[in-house]
């Protein structure tokens, strides 16, 4: 019988290995995805990224309804201070441009802003598997995925992947 649950054990972690392994690059149709920018134009992932090609990037989920995400607010914040050389991305999923643009000005949110007008049905909320708001993801030097998922903004992993 243990003979048996020694080999259970070992079956289980074997396959909850790859469920909980985190992409390390976007998938085409993510890239391809298209945001609004504050001047109203469109805008896709990819081009997003390329503009800041060698920098570390910081991406931030939310939306000014979301109490979670004023929350985490001041520790973005907090992290903008400490950690200057990275670039601040912030996606938003609010219900609308003008709440949007109204969010952004009222909680004083410094750094890109992009709206997601296909909300959570989108090639990159699928990606990302958007299931909680704030969402953070960090994008290393060299264009990879260095944390997939972090909730808080003062999330260990999170700092840590900045630091790299």
């Amino acid at each position: 019988m243990k003979k048996m649950n020694y080999l259970l054990i070992l079956l289980i972690s074997l396959f909850s290995c790859n469920v909980n392994e985190s992409p390390k690059q976007f998938s085409e149709a993510a890239l391809s995805d298209t945001f609004t920018t504050l001047q109203g134009e469109t805008i896709d992932l990819k081009s997003i990224l390329e503009t800041h090609k060698g920098k570390t990037i910081l991406i931030d989920i939310w939306a000014s309804w979301c109490s979670d995400c004023l929350v985490g607010l001041p520790k973005v914040k907090t992290l903008q201070s400490q950690y200057q050389d990275v670039v601040y991305i912030f996606l938003s999923l609010d219900r609308g441009e003008a709440a949007w643009k109204k969010g952004i000005a009222r909680y004083q949110v410094n750094g890109e802003h992009y709206y997601m007008a296909s909300g959570k049905k989108c090639p990159f909320a699928d990606f990302v598997k958007i299931d909680w708001i704030p969402r953070y993801m960090v994008i290393n030097k060299a264009g990879n995925i260095e944390l997939f998922k972090a909730v808080k903004a003062d999330d260990h992993k999170l700092v840590k992947a900045l630091k790299k």
